[in-house]
């Protein structure tokens, strides 16, 4: 990873930050950022640990490579290019926080939409204009959107080209905390130190639970709650409680 062109990462043990950095063009999308998440991905697929993404320069991500986007033909949109990695990323063993500032657009919005929590700063912009430059936000914004914020707005961002400010989507629960943007990196940590408290077998079981189709509940529930009940960590933690309870 310290080969990487589009990506500062810094390894803090039980967590990874990961930096968007290409300044010049606001951090936009290319397909060399792309090929470098997957590297990540990979990296997290193998050691399991908490993701914390960010921007620099005060923008998250203004979008994808409009440049490389003009030149894409069908053959590009049916490969997924930017839907593949963001479904990998969504289905990362262990929690995503996407910690935004300034721009978050189009691709970058859908990127954030891909982590499991939202944090923002007062300048945050975050919405889809992909209409008005004639195509879809084909990269989980269609489906992802209407879950986190329900159809009426869902559709406002995605056929009326809404951008959403810090406080309108803090009130649509997009994003969950809002901080000074020299503040924001201490918040998604504080956020990460509150995940990592938390047994990580457990955390990581009910994520996928958590994104299991419908009519796989409650089976999915008991079969995995009857692996956790054999793990050390329930009967350490559990007894650590009651000795607490018995001060």
């Amino acid at each position: 990873m310290d080969q990487f062109t589009t990506l500062r990462v810094t390894d803090d043990g039980d967590r990874l930050t990961v930096q968007l950095h290409r300044p010049e063009v606001r951090n936009a999308i290319d397909q060399t950022m792309v090929d470098e998440l997957h590297a990540v991905c990979e990296a997290l697929e193998k050691r399991p640990r908490i993701l914390i993404l960010t921007g620099s320069n005060g923008v998250f991500a203004s979008g994808a490579d409009i440049a490389q986007l003009r030149e894409r033909r069908r053959d590009d949109a049916l490969a997924g290019i930017n839907s593949t990695l963001f479904a990998r990323i969504a289905r990362l063993p262990l929690p995503v926080i996407a910690a935004l500032d300034g721009y978050a657009l189009g691709g970058g919005a859908e990127l954030a939409y891909a982590a499991d929590f939202r944090i923002g700063t007062p300048s945050l912009k975050l919405g889809n204009p992909e209409t008005g430059l004639g195509i879809l936000a084909a990269a989980g914004a269609t489906w992802r959107l209407r879950e986190l914020v329900g159809e009426p707005l869902a559709k406002e961002i995605l056929l009326a080209g809404r951008i959403l400010g810090a406080d309108e989507a803090l009130a649509a629960r997009l994003i969950t905390e809002i901080h000074e943007p020299e503040a924001l990196l201490a918040g998604a940590n504080a956020l990460a130190d509150r995940i990592a408290r938390q047994d990580p077998l457990a955390v990581r079981i009910t994520k996928s639970v958590f994104h299991a189709p419908p009519e796989a509940h409650p089976v999915i529930d008991q079969l995995a709650q009857g692996i956790l009940f054999e793990s050390e960590a329930k009967f350490d933690r559990m007894q650590a409680f009651l000795d607490r309870k018995k001060k």
